[in-house]
């Protein structure tokens, strides 16, 4: 599948989700009390950071990668007709990495041949 987003609104999104995150341990209005006080607070707010960014991270680079833009189905991997198409229907996948939950997008491909479905980008 033709990716969905440009470098450029992947960086953008990754950077406001990590100042969000980043705001609220560290607000920028000197107005508002910075929270904690012992050093276990400190790495509980950077777990929390961590947590924050890390699934978007993933999901955008994932976005952008080359598998994630297949242009066509390609070879079966059942019986390596090349009798195949990409399905209409993209698929959102929440997957649990060691940063969180990251959902992707999947696009699922058929052969008419086999009639076996796959993932064109191996995913």
């Amino acid at each position: 599948m033709a990716s969905t987003r440009t470098r450029q609104e992947a960086y953008d999104r990754i950077c406001q989700d990590f100042f969000s995150a980043l705001d609220r341990i560290i607000p920028l209005d000197e107005s508002k009390p910075l929270k904690g006080q012992t050093l276990r607070d400190f790495e509980l707010q950077a777990r929390e950071l961590k947590e924050a960014i890390i699934p978007t991270l993933l999901e955008e680079r994932a976005v952008l990668s080359a598998a994630a833009q297949m242009p066509t189905a390609g070879r079966c991997p059942s019986c390596g007709s090349e009798r195949t198409y990409l399905e209409s229907a993209v698929r959102q996948r929440e997957l649990r990495s060691p940063g969180g939950p990251v959902v992707l997008s999947r696009q699922d491909a058929r052969c008419r041949a086999c009639n076996r479905s796959f993932s064109p980008s191996g995913s």
